[in-house]
């Protein structure tokens, strides 16, 4: 066990070496958190009023990050299902990579609600007994907390025991507790979203949020915005480091990507339909949404925005020629995500309060508090997942290698990565 720790804390050592690009790239993380810090000082020592949220729009653009990067976390199951459950060669080059930033976007999630809660003691009421005074069960908010923790956990116990098993040189078996810890996570993936959704369901005074369909548009669009991220960061990390990540299994994640944006633009279509036609309680906000209401047009920029945007990255997306293209493709996901980043941020929770109970109309806008926490806030993540790939990627290449009487080896990297080998059936 002693041994281990030292093996632990050598690998951990890999994140303090790199070239002078990799230290000026922390350097400008760092200075962003910075910003991001003395903003929030200065929420924490004024309140909220720093913020746009009034009694009228009581969730904002904290809440808006909170629920994107939810369906960032939730995407890692798109890659563990095929490399888990059906054993796919050339996903499961990539998977691992996906849990780290499954694991990253849990943590952002966590400083999203941190930073939501205007006084930092109010945490107390989210954690469990008898740490804190967690109203659960009765609260949703107290299972999301539960959820997004038990998967973030499990995340992290699959992905480092995985990189144990590589730095001995050995595989892992499925059938044995971590197996068993990946099955539990494709469940588990879909409760963080689906609770999540069922927060907003449960505002029974916001009809715009009432809709049954909800868990699933946001289930299907966390299958396109997620993955889309990932293949971007794959390519830069297949350009920086030593890891060989082959053409095939990007493009097989984007054709992937295609059912799942098919599936979201028919629900969002379907929503939409039903909110116009029908003539409901949630018809203003969804006018107000797409056209404004009574003068008011400040959504209508974002909402028309992410449509054309989703529209646009599934066109390029469909078309095989431009699907394997890495210039369209590339476009189609930035498209991607910055369509599903507006429609499940201000284009979800600002609709909900808008208008209020007495049907007035609140201009709400991000102010430059809330910009640069959050900015800050993705710097931090950024920052966490350059530190999980810095200690994973030397494991993963088979650089770093202890042998089991826990002295370090240093190897050639290998054409095929250890845990990719072909596994005997007896042993999945």
């Amino acid at each position: 066990m002693i041994q281990t720790i030292k093996n632990f804390i050598i690998a951990w050592g890999s994140i303090f070496k790199g070239s002078a690009k990799y230290y000026l790239w922390l350097a400008f993380l760092a200075f962003l958190m910075a910003i991001g810090v003395h903003a929030y000082i200065g929420q924490a020592e004024h309140g909220l009023i720093m913020t746009a949220m009034r009694d009228q729009v009581s969730w904002g653009f904290y809440i808006s990050n909170f629920t994107f990067l939810v369906g960032v976390a939730a995407a890692a199951v798109l890659l563990v299902i095929p490399a888990y459950v059906h054993h796919d060669k050339s996903i499961k080059e990539i998977v691992l990579f996906g849990e780290l930033m499954a694991i990253t976007a849990i943590v952002m999630c966590i400083m999203f609600i941190m930073t939501d809660l205007g006084q930092p003691l109010r945490v107390w009421h989210i954690l469990p007994p008898p740490i804190g005074l967690m109203h659960w069960p009765s609260s949703l908010l107290a299972w999301d907390v539960l959820v997004l923790n038990g998967y973030l956990f499990l995340n992290i116990i699959i992905a480092f025991y995985i990189l144990y098993k590589l730095s001995r040189g050995e595989h892992y078996n499925m059938k044995s507790f971590v197996g068993f810890l990946i099955y539990l996570s494709i469940p588990a993936a879909i409760s963080i979203h689906t609770v999540t959704a069922f927060l907003y369901n449960a505002a029974f005074s916001r009809p715009f949020w009432s809709a049954s369909i909800l868990a699933p548009r946001f289930i299907a669009s966390a299958l396109c915005s997620g993955p889309a991220l990932m293949l971007l960061v794959f390519q830069v990390v297949r350009k920086v480091t030593d890891v060989k990540i082959e053409d095939k299994a990007i493009f097989k994640v984007a054709t992937l990507i295609t059912y799942a944006m098919a599936v979201n633009l028919f629900f969002l279509g379907a929503e939409v339909f039903q909110s116009f036609y029908s003539g409901t309680a949630e018809t203003a906000s969804i006018h107000y949404l797409f056209f404004g209401y009574n003068g008011q047009t400040n959504l209508v920029p974002y909402i028309w925005t992410a449509v054309i945007s989703n529209i646009t990255a599934f066109l390029l997306i469909l078309n095989p020629k431009t699907r394997e293209n890495f210039v369209t493709l590339n476009v189609a996901c930035v498209l991607m995500i910055v369509g599903i980043y507006l429609e499940k941020g201000m284009g979800l929770v600002i609709p909900g309060f808008t208008p209020d109970a007495l049907g007035e109309i609140y201009q709400y806008t991000p102010t430059a508090t809330e910009l640069l926490v959050s900015l800050g806030v993705w710097a931090m993540g950024a920052m966490i997942y350059t530190f999980l790939l810095k200690f994973a990627i030397p494991v993963y290449t088979g650089k770093l290698r202890f042998a089991s009487s826990g002295k370090e080896a240093i190897h050639e990297v290998k054409a095929v990565r250890p845990h990719v080998e072909e596994v005997p059936e007896e042993q999945l």
